[in-house]
């Protein structure tokens, strides 16, 4: 995870940073963020060629 993501997020329970996490990784990681290792393609497009 990105600490750059965490630098302006304050979070006033444990379950609010434990959805935004999940979110992050959800939402951001697996659709949007792209990956050297999968041929530069975000892991859902990656997984969904390779299926």
């Amino acid at each position: 995870m990105k600490q750059e993501w965490l630098n302006d997020q304050h979070f006033k329970t444990r379950e609010e940073a434990k959805k935004a996490v999940f979110e992050y990784i959800c939402i951001f990681y697996n659709r949007i963020r792209i990956h050297a290792s999968n041929d530069y393609m975000t892991p859902e497009e990656y997984y969904s060629i390779s299926a």
